[in-house]
């Protein structure tokens, strides 16, 4: 059981912060490697993402891999960064590109790991 004294520890909140801005910096400047490194490789990670479901890190990877390195950088907002004891994430964000009116959603569970914080599902999708 979580007791509310656990929640956005601020030595957790700072880590897992760091981790997901370092993921957003990853994904606009189309880093694969360390995308690659922040998504738990394990076939039961899951990335559901705008126009495709992957299931496991071979499948993540094959998508990043085909992905265009054109047209990445968005703006952020609304996003909230949640903790849970000192080994559980949320992280969700809306985004917005230049040139388009549509809102981006992306919501992402983050497990620390002995080798660190990494993403084991990910959600990712589009409004109008």
């Amino acid at each position: 059981m979580i007791h509310l004294d656990n929640i956005n520890r601020p030595l957790v909140l700072v880590e897992v912060t760091a981790a997901f801005y370092r993921y957003e910096e990853a994904l606009v400047s189309n880093d694969v490697a360390v995308l690659d490194e922040l998504f738990w490789h394990d076939a039961r990670t899951v990335r559901l993402g705008a126009g495709e479901n992957l299931y496991g890190i071979d499948e993540i990877r094959a998508f990043r891999a085909a992905r265009p390195a054109t047209g990445l950088q968005r703006e952020l907002r609304n996003t909230m960064i949640t903790t849970f004891g000192e080994d559980y994430a949320v992280c969700s964000t809306e985004f917005t590109r230049e040139g388009s009116d549509r809102i981006g959603r992306q919501q992402q569970t983050w497990v620390r790991f002995p080798y660190g914080w990494r993403i084991v599902a990910a959600q990712v999708s589009v409004m109008s």
